[in-house]
Parts: structure tokens; C-alpha cells; sequence
């Protein structure tokens, strides 16, 4: 029979267990060991029957167990020294409150998704796992963030197979009251909730959950409230869900929602107003335009509030690749905006220009939510070095006149939360060699020379490690194998031989991420014979674990999970490769330990950072990857293996495809089964181990999102925070005036006439250059300009590179015709062809960047050919 009303039943816990209340409610369980350990000692069976949550657990513990406990010394004692850690953790200084700069009072942080834990299942990938991590080094660092996302009742898909490998996907529902969440309340005890008016007189209500991750409260808004009609309810059903309009009210409740949520917490709790939004990636770009409407509403006109805002906001972009952008249709973006719908006191027409792909190859007619949250930002970053110049390529149309690598978009390179993803065996093994509380601090803050003492670990006990792990995965996967095959409808009886797949001994190989085309999950089969010589080689085998997700309107990512699962399914390799179904945290918890190469493969530039061979690394697994994201950047012969590309242009992708797997195959058969088999003097491969050891110890620092946190404190809130301050309503006036009157008079800058004190075509090394050159500034004044000699090496078409820029002074008054001399000093500091020129840009204090306005004046063809270039 099937209940008609459902109830959630909490238990009520005696009095000496009521600490425990507090610790299931804030997430830190999720990556402090001494926390979970407590919570396994409650009921060991049920923690795993839990999932490892505590709130399920307790909600599961007999009240015999309870008061059994409650009597028990010891335990209370555990329970004591937990709850203390955790009190004197979320009152205590950390790494941010020692810092003597005058640092954001907070910093609000808006995702799409956030994956803290597999017990809070709010994401999809890369992007959401991301998201949680900078959250939990926040929180470590002791930085006063304030998360906000939205929360889905479905979540993303559970996935299963068929009986024939192809995804299936399920949908539960899931239960906020189930769930470690606590309902934002006002002080009546009703409540709170943010509202958006939608077109035809309707409304957009949503309820605030509050998720305690750590120090960093996280806000996720609900649409599932009575009061909206079965369209509203269902805004925030599921991730990444619905067609073009409900995917544009989820990112409006997620951006303007938010900020009334940030608001609301605030005035209830009394925590601190941000001075930083930070934007992780362009589906919370209406926050800024919510930020304008209440500075709109306080007085400043629409100009001047961009200005005020965009001082204070960070925009981080992920995508290497237009295709990953959210884009609407502008007449969809206008029928929810205006006098009849949200932010009535906004003029339509200028929220739609913020969006408009307004330079070649954009499309007029659509909204990039990725461009209006360039436009809303005074800072943006990419999440690797390679990814940040692909970024400055691929958005160096909103800054034209600009090269490449003048866009203003840096890049702070991602990190992954290492007391989430290191295996409790590798934190024990550090702490003895450390002690526990300095092991705690490496992980965590990232500075550390605490890393340095991985080189003290004898060989043997690296080894011991390593074959531990994989003894573990080897566990794990036979369990989720076996699992699945009962999911595609196999019987008992047909299962004998998972019992015999895969060997602690074996060299093993992982691969787990999303299932888009470009990664190439089936790379590994393109030559399907050599491959199964690989796994089944006598003397020097490999065994691979894959697992991943296609998205559900993915048909081509599903052919390629089928494509693997059928040869995987194969009884002469079933052994040696498996695929396992329903790729989420708690599965990567176990599978980045237990392998000793992580594979990736994407077609390189595409992979904007890719942090799954971090989580590996950190673990002591060595990569084999193609240089793209991050492994671009850090990559060295003792961290793992590089994987050629042939991405030339006239390489079509067949072929390339071919010459990467080949390279593939060639580095695992020549070099990396030889360095994993072949032993020493003392049985062990000593190579390997020390390449596992350089790994730890030089590149586990790298990664960690306290590095990537500190970073993006530094050099991304700071001075976002000093921005914002600056930006005082006369200032955001003043400023937004002056960018009016620069804009309206750029046409008459020019750059009229360029002579140097020298006019043969070769000098010497050091030779210093007189510069005089004549500007007309179109009825600016010399303070709203910077006239700057740029120069370097040029090559056959005279580009300059690795350009050198110098700021000329302007001397003496105009002359009658409104024109003014600059003169300046030009080294020629390099040998070989050596270029220069002469460019105008607007400047003004509050500028982040010279590039800002997208507005720059160059010499014209005649004055080029008059000024001659130097040494050719």
C-alpha cells in the first residue's frame, strides 16, 4: 500500500548526546576524519547503510542504541573533544583573520551547483565539485563567504544501464527535510522567502535552505512552495533541466533571488554585507543587474550604478568553447524584464545591451549570459593558464583593437580540497610522520613546507600504501559491478566470475568524468586489438575503472558509454576493464585513491582545467594526460606522462584521433608497464615510487583550493573589495560620466605624426631612442588619456610580441589647431627584429584596466609608412 502524506520523524536524542545535533548539521563531517569517526562508532552498520551521512544515521539509531550511548564515558569524552574541535574551528582566527591587508568584509559566492557532499546531491560535475571545494578551503582559511545556489528536488540523474549498456537515467525526489538543511527563518519562526514577478501578474516565490558548510553558510532557494502555480514549483525540479525559459527562471531566481537571499540572511543573522560578489560562470549574471535596480532604487542613475557594481564584482568564466555558454533568445530576456514583469525600474533596453554579442560573428539576436557577466565584472578570470589565454581569445571581440593577451581576463588556476578527497589511509600515513593537526594544516592552507617531509617516507611504506588502495578499489568495484549487473537483470548465478575482476597487483588505470564528445571516453578503444594486448599481456597487464555520466539529452555521449560497456563486457576482458554506472563523489572518494595512472584525454584546448588528475595526484596516483588544463601547466616527467596531440589545422579529426591513441598505446606499453613491473635490488619498483613521492611532495601543494582560495583572495577579492569601496555614489557618478565623455569624443583622438632621434635601420643593444609624437585628443584633456610607445621583437607580418609599454608625457600647451606633443624615451632592450609603435588609451584611477572601455587610437597607415620600423 502506498502512504498518503509523509511525515519525516526526527529522533530526540538524550541530553549528553545533543552536541551530536550540531556536528550531523554542519558539513565539516564531510571532510574532518575525527568527526565521521564518531558517527561510525554510533552504529557502524548503519553509517554504511547511511551513505556515511550522520543525519540518516541518527535518523536511523534505536533508542536503545541512544541510551546505551548516552552512558557510555568514553563515547561522551570522543563526543566532547569533536564538538570542542568543531567550536574552537568556527571561532577561532584562521589564515584570513592574520592577513594585515584591509581584506572584504565577505564575499558572496553564486553557483549553479555545489558539490559538497554524495549526502547533498546538488551537482552535475567539474563545474559543482569545483564550487563546493571553494567553498570548504574558504571556510578553512577562515574567509567570510557566503555561498548561494539553488536547490533541485531531483538533484541530477542517478544512473543506471541496461541490459544492452545504454544510460538510463532516474530521477528520486529528494527531501530538504531529509537532508543536512535548515529552513532561514524570520524572527516569528514563518519562513523567509524571496519573491520575482513574473509576466501576466505572476510570481516566482522561493523558500531559503540553509546548508552550514563549515564556517561558510550556503544559501539554496526552493521553488516547490505553496503560493506558486505548477509552473514556478517546478523551476528549481532538477539540474540543468527544462527548455530555453525554464532555464532562464532558474538563473534569474539563482542571480536576483540570490542577492534577496544574501540580503535577508544578513538582516537575520547579523552577518556581514558583502563588498564581493563572485560569479562562477555566467548563470548568476543577473545578480549585477538586481545590484544596479537597488542602487537604481537609492538614487544613481543606470550608468553610474554599473559602474558601482561592476567594481565590486568577479566573473569567472569555464568554458573554453562557445557551445558551453547559456545563450537566450533577447525577445524571451525582454518579456521577463520591465514595467509588467522583474526589475520594473530598469530600462529594458539597457539590460539586453549588457548581453549582446556585439562584435564579428556575434549573433545580434541573442543573449550571452557569459558577455553580460564580462560587461558586470571589473575582474574575470579563466581556471587554468592555458585556459585563461584561450578565454582571452575567444572574448577578445568585447575589447576590439586590443591583442589576445591585453584582454582583461586573467586566471587563477583551479584546486581541488584535499580533506575531502585524500584517502584516510593517506592522511594517517602523514600523520605519522608529522602528527595529525600539521597534516590537517598542509592540506588545508597549501603553504606549507610541511610537504617537503613526503621525502622522508621509506619506499617500502609508499608501496605498502599504494598496494593497500588498490586492494581497497579492487573491493569496491566488485561490490558496484556486481550491483549493476543485478540493475541490467542478471541473476546470481551468472555473477561467479566478478569475484575474479581485476587484481590488487595489476597496474591500474582510471578514468571517470562527463561523457561530452570532446573528453573521449572511447579514445582508449580506437585500436580495440592492441588495447586487449594491454590488459591481458602475461608478464606486465593493465586494468582500467571507467565510469561516467552522458548527459540525459546527450544521445551521442550515450553511444559512447555503450560503445565502452559492450567491449568491456566482453568475457575475454571483463576481468581486466569495467564501467561502473552512476559516477558521483562518494565513488570518487574510492576511486582516485586506488589508481596508479589517471587518463585523461580531451581534445586539447578544450579542457579548461580538469581536476580530477588532482584529486588523483593527491593520493600518490601519477597522470598520463594530454597537456591541456591544468596539466598544461604544471606538468613534469616525475608527475606522470604526457600525451602527444596533433592539433595542427590541417589535421581533420579522424586522423588525430588515430595519432593520439597511437601515442597512447606507445606510452603505456614502452615506458609506463615497464616502470610500474620492473624491481630492484629490494623487490620494489623504485622508479615509480619515486615519481609517487615527487608527486606528493611538488605537486600535492599545487593543487589544493587553499592555494586556489588564497589566490583568488589576493589578487581577485582585494582589490575588488578596494574598488568597491572607492566607488562611493559621487565617484560611480563621476566615473560613469567620464566614460560617457571619453566615448562620445573618441573619434577625434588620433595619433597625427610619430618621429624618432634615429632613422637608420639598426642599432645597438641598449641604445636609447627618443620619442616625439604628435596627438590630437578630440576635446579630451591630456589627464583623460595615456599616450604609450609600445615595442618588442616582431615577426615576418612586423606583430609585436611580448610587447613592452612606456608612457609618454605630453610637453608644452596644444597648439592652435587643439594638438599636443608627447615625448618619451624608447630602449631597444633586445636583439634581432625589434618594432615599435604608438597607441592612445583612455585612463582614469578607477580603471582595473587600461583596456576597460575597449577603446584605443593607432597611428594610420600614413603615419605608420612616416615612422618607418626599426631594425628589420
Amino acid at each position: 500500500m502506498k502512504a498518503i502524506r509523509r511525515f519525516t520523524v526526527r529522533p530526540v536524542l538524550p541530553e549528553p548526546l545533543r552536541p551530536l545535533s550540531d556536528l550531523a548539521r554542519n558539513l565539516r563531517w564531510s571532510w574532518h576524519t575525527g568527526t565521521r569517526d564518531l558517527f561510525r562508532s554510533v552504529d557502524p552498520e548503519r553509517w554504511a547503510a547511511a551513505g556515511c551521512d550522520p543525519v540518516r544515521l541518527l535518523g536511523g539509531v534505536t533508542t536503545e542504541r541512544l541510551a546505551e550511548l548516552a552512558g557510555d564515558r568514553d563515547f561522551l569524552d570522543r563526543l566532547d573533544t569533536v564538538a570542542g574541535d568543531l567550536d574552537a574551528y568556527m571561532t577561532g582566527d584562521r589564515w584570513y583573520q592574520a592577513q594585515t591587508d584591509r581584506l572584504p568584509a565577505a564575499v558572496a559566492y553564486f553557483s549553479p551547483e555545489f558539490g559538497i557532499t554524495a549526502a547533498l546531491p546538488q551537482y552535475s560535475g567539474g563545474l559543482g565539485i569545483l564550487a563546493g571545494d571553494h567553498l570548504k578551503a574558504a571556510s578553512d582559511l577562515g574567509v567570510p563567504l557566503i555561498g548561494v545556489g539553488l536547490l533541485y528536488r531531483h538533484g541530477y540523474f542517478r544512473q543506471s544501464l541496461s541490459r544492452d549498456g545504454w544510460q538510463q537515467e532516474h530521477y528520486p525526489v529528494l527531501d530538504p527535510h531529509e537532508l543536512p538543511l535548515d529552513q532561514l527563518e524570520q524572527p516569528d519562526g514563518t519562513p523567509a522567502q524571496v519573491t520575482l514577478a513574473l509576466p501576466g501578474d505572476r510570481s516566482l516565490r522561493a523558500r531559503i535552505w540553509l546548508a552550514q558548510v563549515g564556517r561558510v553558510p550556503l544559501l539554496l532557494l526552493d521553488s516547490d512552495v505553496e503560493g506558486n502555480g505548477p509552473g514556478e514549483r517546478g523551476v528549481t525540479d532538477r539540474l540543468y533541466g527544462g527548455g530555453s525559459e525554464h532555464r532562464l527562471l532558474q538563473e534569474m531566481l539563482l542571480g536576483i533571488g540570490g542577492v534577496r537571499a544574501v540580503r535577508a540572511y544578513c538582516g537575520l543573522t547579523g552577518h556581514a554585507a558583502p563588498e564581493v560578489f563572485h560569479t562562477n560562470e555566467g548563470h548568476a549574471g543577473f545578480l549585477g543587474l538586481e545590484r544596479i535596480a537597488e542602487l537604481h532604487a537609492e538614487g544613481l542613475d543606470f550608468d553610474a550604478a554599473l559602474e558601482a557594481v561592476r567594481a565590486g564584482t568577479v566573473f569567472t568564466t569555464h568554458t573554453p568553447v562557445p557551445a558551453g555558454i547559456d545563450r537566450f533568445d533577447r525577445e524571451l530576456v525582454a518579456r521577463h524584464f520591465g514595467p509588467h514583469a522583474e526589475l520594473p525600474g530598469v530600462e529594458v533596453d539597457r539590460i539586453l545591451r549588457l548581453g549582446t554579442e556585439s562584435y564579428p560573428g556575434g549573433e545580434p539576436n541573442l543573449f550571452n549570459m557569459a558577455v553580460m557577466g564580462l560587461r558586470l565584472a571589473q575582474r574575470a578570470n579563466g581556471v587554468s593558464l592555458l585556459h585563461g589565454h584561450v578565454s582571452r581569445e575567444m572574448f577578445a571581440g568585447l575589447w576590439p583593437g586590443f591583442d589576445p593577451e591585453e584582454v582583461p581576463i586573467t586566471s587563477v588556476t583551479n584546486g581541488v580540497h584535499a580533506p575531502t578527497w585524500v584517502a584516510p589511509e593517506v592522511f594517517r600515513l602523514g600523520a605519522r610522520q608529522i602528527g595529525a593537526r600539521r597534516t590537517e594544516e598542509a592540506l588545508s592552507v597549501g603553504d606549507s613546507d610541511r610537504w617537503d617531509s613526503v621525502a622522508d617516507i621509506a619506499d617500502q611504506d609508499i608501496w605498502e600504501l599504494r598496494r593497500s588502495l588498490r586492494e581497497l578499489l579492487v573491493l569496491e568495484v566488485r561490490e558496484r559491478l556486481r550491483a549493476s549487473w543485478r540493475q541490467r537483470g542478471a541473476g546470481t548465478a551468472e555473477l561467479g566470475w566478478i569475484d575474479g575482476v581485476l587484481d590488487p597487483d595489476v597496474l591500474t588505470v582510471g578514468f571517470a568524468r562527463r561523457v561530452p564528445s570532446y573528453k573521449r571516453l572511447t579514445l582508449m578503444l580506437r585500436d580495440r586489438d592492441r588495447l586487449t594486448d594491454l590488459l591481458l599481456h602475461p608478464e606486465r597487464p593493465v586494468q582500467i575503472v571507467v565510469a561516467g555520466k552522458a548527459h540525459p539529452a546527450d544521445d551521442g555521449g550515450k553511444r559512447l558509454i555503450q560503445e565502452l560497456v559492450r567491449f568491456a563486457d566482453d568475457p575475454r576482458v571483463r576481468h581486466r576493464i569495467v564501467f561502473l554506472p552512476d559516477y558521483g563523489m562518494a565513488m570518487a572518494q574510492k576511486l582516485y585513491p586506488g589508481c596508479d595512472i589517471w587518463l585523461n584525454n580531451p581534445l586539447r584546448p578544450l579542457e579548461a582545467c580538469g581536476t580530477s588528475g588532482m584529486k588523483a595526484a593527491l593520493n600518490g596516483c601519477l597522470n598520463l594526460s594530454v597537456l591541456d588544463g591544468w596539466w598544461d601547466e604544471w606538468f613534469q616527467p616525475d608527475f606522470g606522462w604526457a600525451v602527444p596531440t596533433a592539433d595542427g589545422a590541417g589535421t581533420d579529426p579522424d586522423r588525430r584521433d588515430a595519432i593520439e591513441a597511437a601515442a597512447l598505446y606507445d606510452l603505456l606499453e614502452q615506458r609506463i608497464t615497464p616502470c610500474f613491473y620492473d624491481r630492484g635490488r629490494d623487490g620494489l619498483p623504485d622508479r615509480w615510487i619515486e615519481m609517487v613521492r615527487r608527486t606528493l611532495g611538488l605537486l600535492g601543494p599545487k593543487v589544493l583550493a587553499g592555494r586556489m582560495v588564497r589566490e583568488y583572495v589576493e589578487r581577485l577579492y582585494a582589490p575588488a573589495a578596494h574598488a568597491h569601496r572607492a566607488m562611493d555614489p559621487d565617484s560611480a557618478r563621476s566615473l560613469a560620466g567620464w566614460k560617457a565623455r571619453v566615448r562620445a569624443a573618441w573619434h577625434g583622438v588620433t595619433v597625427d605624426h610619430v618621429e624618432t632621434s634615429v632613422t637608420e635601420a639598426t642599432a645597438e643593444l641598449g641604445t636609447t631612442l627618443g620619442l616625439r609624437v604628435r596627438v590630437g585628443l578630440g576635446g579630451l584633456k591630456p589627464e583623460d588619456v595615456e599616450v604609450q610607445a609600445v615595442s618588442g621583437r616582431v615577426d615576418g607580418e612586423d606583430r609585436i610580441a611580448d610587447a613592452t609599454t612606456v608612457p609618454l608625457k605630453p610637453v608644452g600647451s596644444p597648439d592652435p589647431e587643439g594638438r599636443w606633443v608627447y615625448e618619451g624615451p624608447l630602449v631597444l632592450d633586445r636583439t634581432g627584429p625589434f618594432g615599435y609603435t604608438v597607441r592612445i588609451l583612455p585612463g582614469h584611477r578607477l580603471l582595473a584596466s587600461r583596456a576597460e572601455l575597449g577603446l584605443v587610437a593607432v597611428p594610420s597607415e600614413d603615419v605608420v609608412e612616416s615612422a618607418g620600423l626599426l631594425m628589420r
